[in-house]
């Protein structure tokens, strides 16, 4: 039989998981772990190119971000789940493709820029420079075929390729050039109507309560030009409506859409079937997590195991690249 072609993706660790963190990558990934080999990983050395003054949260962050994982359906007996730092291979083979990657490559990786200007850095590290290298050395210590993303990163993953080609261009054919496997992103709002995000403090947590989320989406902004409960509204630039066209059914959807344009029901009536969907679909997750927050051990065993998994296989990864480079 032939092996499966393998996925790999990571997420840094910044704590609990929202609402947008789910839909964006985290439902895809329970997805992709039937059809392909995956190793999904917490990437606490990215962490470090930003976030290096508060490197002692991470390792409670690691631990709620892993909870939310098992609790959305990833499952360690079809994927293989680690942390980064736990695989030394990773570093070993950042240093070896630093040294064949040009500036020139890094400093045209738009993300770089943004970060600086959006961040405020005025002094760049060399890790934030270097850090697509690093991405690069978590996606080939694999050879991962597909790498599940965004838009705004398929910039990396063709960096990635080019390197890939560099070395085996160098050295002989020792990697594939994994192709972007692009995830549609929802859009998902936040309570205030942007878009969902921890430091903007609108964000409706996996880890969240039926009570804390009722609490959270009963002031949520709707249409701002629906002033008064006998106004007309437009549930196409609702942020409720957004949220209703990823957890309503069809039939409850277009009862809210249509009671929204003919003033026949309020705001408050239209959330209140939102919420008839929604808590359900976060309560089993809810659930699932809490057991394991209940048992850090097995927590962090499922975690050791995944590590040592991912390390056998960068292993061999790391024994070809030395071979090819004669540096046995």
């Amino acid at each position: 039989m032939a092996e499966k072609r393998r996925v790999l993706s990571g997420m840094r660790p910044t704590g609990k998981l929202h609402l947008g963190n789910y839909l964006g990558a985290l439902d895809n990934w329970v997805r992709l772990q039937d059809e392909y080999r995956c190793f999904f990983f917490i990437a606490d050395w990215h962490a470090l190119t930003t976030g290096y003054a508060e490197s002692r949260e991470i390792p409670e962050n690691l631990m709620e971000m892993a909870a939310d994982w098992l609790g959305a359906g990833l499952d360690p007996e079809r994927a293989t789940l680690f942390i980064q730092s736990k695989v030394p291979e990773h570093a070993e083979l950042h240093v070896l493709f630093s040294m064949l990657t040009p500036i020139a490559w890094l400093e045209r990786v738009p993300t770089f820029k943004e970060m600086v200007e959006q961040l405020g850095i005025e002094s760049p590290s060399y890790g934030l420079l270097g850090y697509p290298v690093l991405q690069a050395a978590d996606i080939l210590v694999y050879k991962a075929n597909y790498v599940p993303v965004g838009v705004d990163q398929v910039p990396h993953i063709e960096l990635t390729r080019e390197i890939a080609r560099r070395f085996n261009h160098v050295y002989g054919p020792v990697f594939p050039e994994p192709e972007a496997k692009l995830t549609e992103i929802p859009k998902v709002p936040g309570t205030d109507g942007r878009k969902m995000s921890k430091s903007y403090n609108n964000a409706i947590y996996l880890s969240d309560s039926a009570e804390v989320i009722t609490a959270k989406v009963k002031p949520m902004m709707t249409d701002p030009a629906r002033k008064r409960r006998s106004d007309p509204g437009n549930p196409e630039v609702c942020p409720v409506f957004d949220l209703h066209k990823i957890f309503t059914p069809s039939d409850d959807r277009e009862w809210c859409a249509t009671g929204c344009r003919s003033a026949g029901i309020g705001c408050l009536d239209c959330k209140d079937v939102l919420l008839k969907h929604l808590i359900p679909a976060l309560s089993k997750i809810r659930e699932r997590r809490e057991q394991y927050i209940q048992r850090p051990g097995e927590l962090q065993d499922i975690l050791e195991d995944g590590s040592a998994k991912a390390r056998r296989v960068a292993g061999e990864t790391m024994a070809q690249v030395r071979e090819a480079m004669g540096l046995r």
